[in-house]
Formats: structure tokens, sequence, C-alpha cells
């Protein structure tokens, strides 16, 4: 008998024996059982909506009056939708899952002058299919072939005049990274899944920190169950998640691109970004009894600074960005044969 048959068993007679919630807030010393759960022939789709705003604080020129500071700001934002195809469904082993994105949006704004025209290559994931596999813990086992669709759509964020060497645009590939690579991640990271979780119960991840810039930074995360709530027909799980700075990232995480570049734009202009902090809260509602993530939200302010090349000005750039992901079921459906 498998791990996790063993785990569903138990979910069973935890239920046989009457000990889901009748009341609207479980007690805290209840245990749940959270696993991800797909249903043959059923499409989960998913709306992800990732934004920032920048502000660049450039402080006075040499020889100027320190009170005269200036600040630009821009922003940046993706909305993407993927649909999630079971192709194999094993409840107590893996299963076979198959995204494809629906579509992909970019949408920027700036203070500054005058911006280039061009599409971000983040938008040409639209079309793109990839398969996982995944496990009933909600921990992704296979994602080569979303690395493989990954890496082939960072090549479309280079400019085709190759002439001055590879020049890189901005784009929103970490945004896309930050969403698929760790979907279920407030899930997939329980220490000891099998032995259920309470009400108060707390545990430690980490999560990707997109940018416009390089910065292989990451988020130390600190999961706790707020709330075992219960919805008209289901339990819902309120996961609550706190944040701060880890760096660098994971050395194994993917990256969008393969070879070595130079960024064009202000980001691409500053040298020598120093991450200084990072803090923010989340939050995920978990359908307990479909085993479906409802909702997530995820927000954080990041503190950095930067210089220009060679010094010039005696100018030391202090970057403030403020980060907002959510996540959110849109539409389970029956899939067409």
């Amino acid at each position: 008998m498998s791990y996790f048959k063993v785990l569903i068993g138990i979910c069973l007679i935890f239920s046989i024996c009457g000990c889901s919630p009748s009341h609207k807030t479980a007690s805290k010393s209840k245990k749940v059982f959270l696993t991800v759960d797909f249903e043959p022939n059923q499409v989960l789709k998913y709306k992800y909506i990732s934004n920032r705003n920048m502000a660049v604080d450039w402080g006075p020129m040499r020889g100027q009056n320190p009170k005269d500071t200036k600040i630009s700001k821009s922003s940046e934002s993706l909305e993407m939708i993927v649909a999630y195809t079971p192709l194999e469904v094993d409840p107590y082993g893996i299963s076979t899952i198959k995204a494809d994105c629906l579509s992909a949006k970019v949408r920027r704004n700036s203070e500054s002058a005058r911006q280039a025209i061009y599409q971000d290559a983040a938008e040409t994931f639209a079309g793109k299919s990839w398969t996982f596999t995944i496990d009933a813990r909600g921990k992704m086992l296979d994602r080569s072939k979303f690395v493989d669709v990954l890496h082939q759509v960072g090549q479309r964020a280079f400019r085709s005049d190759k002439s001055k060497g590879l020049i890189k645009d901005p784009d929103m590939l970490y945004d896309i990274l930050a969403t698929q690579y760790f979907m279920w991640d407030s899930i997939s990271s329980i220490n000891k899944p099998a032995k259920g979780v309470a009400v108060g119960d707390k545990w430690k991840s980490v999560l990707e920190v997109p940018a416009t810039m390089i910065l292989f930074a990451a988020r130390d995360v600190n999961y706790t169950i707020a709330q075992v709530r219960q919805d008209p027909n289901s339990r819902i799980a309120v996961i609550n998640s706190s944040y701060s700075l880890l760096w660098p990232r994971p050395s194994e995480w993917p990256v969008p691109y393969t070879e070595i570049f130079q960024m064009s734009g202000t980001f691409g202009f500053l040298r020598e970004y120093k991450v200084q902090n990072l803090n923010g809260i989340g939050q995920d509602l978990f359908n307990i009894d479909k085993g479906v993530l409802e909702k997530s939200t995820q927000s954080y302010t990041l503190h950095l600074g930067a210089s220009l090349p060679m010094g010039l000005g005696g100018v030391t750039p202090k970057i403030t960005i403020d980060q907002n992901i959510t996540t959110e079921l849109i539409e389970p459906s029956v899939a067409k044969n």
C-alpha cells in the first residue's frame, strides 16, 4: 500500500467518524489533510496577475543641493490565463498534467520621456503548452518540459540585431517562473503531510523574487494555518505567509536565459545592485474537500541599492519595488474529448 493510499485512508476514516467540522471555524486542535487532487476530464483554469511599481530615487547630483532629489517611477504588469488538463490521474501516486497558456499580456507605464516599442517575451508564452508530473502532496516532480518552454521563450527577449552583442529588452519571464514553478508551494512544502496540519501549525519554504533586473534573490517564507473555515459546500484552509530576504536564490532553480547578455533600459544602465531588505505577507485559500487552490495573494516590498557606471556624478540610486502576485481559480470545467 502506497504512502498516499494510507493518507487518503486516514482521511476517509476521519470523515466516516464525523470528524469534519460542523461549525463555522474548525477547532484549533483538529487535524486536516491537504492534498492536491485532479479529477479525470476536469480542467482547472487559473488567472495570474503579477504587477510591480518601481521607484528610483537618484538623490542629488554632485554639487547640487542635497534637497534636490529626483524620483523616477515606472510600473509593469502581466496577466496570464493557464488551463490545466489531467492526462493521467493517480490519486495515490503520480499524475501527469498538461498546461496550456491561453493568454499572456504585459503592460508598462513610465514617467521617462520615451520607451522603445517591442513585444515582451512573456507574451509569447500565449499558445505554449507543456506537461509536468505532480503527486498528491502538490509536489511537482518533473518540470523539465516547462523549463524547455521557458528557455525557448527566453530567446525572444533578445534583439534581432546582434552586431553589438546580445541585447535583452525588459521582460516578465521571471514572473511566469514565479507562478508556474511554485504553483502549489504552500501545500507541497508541508513537512509531514500524512500527519495532517492544524490551526496554528507553521512550516517554511522558499519562493522566487521576480524583478525587471537580474537579482538572483529569493523569499524566505513562513507559512501558518490561520483558520479552517466551513463554507457552504467545503472546508477552506486559510494559509497565511510572511516573507523576508534570502540571497542568493537556490542554484538549482532555472533561469529563462542560456546566454550572456547586456540589458537595455534604465535597469540595464545601472550597476552593482545590492538587495538590502525584503518584507511582505500573503495568503492562500485552499479547498480541503476538493483538493484545489482557490486563491493566492502575495505582496512584498523590496529595497535595493545601485550605482552608475564608473561612479558617474557620484550618484548612488536607491530603488523601491512594490510587488503583488495573485492567483485565482476562474473555471473548473469538463475537458472535451
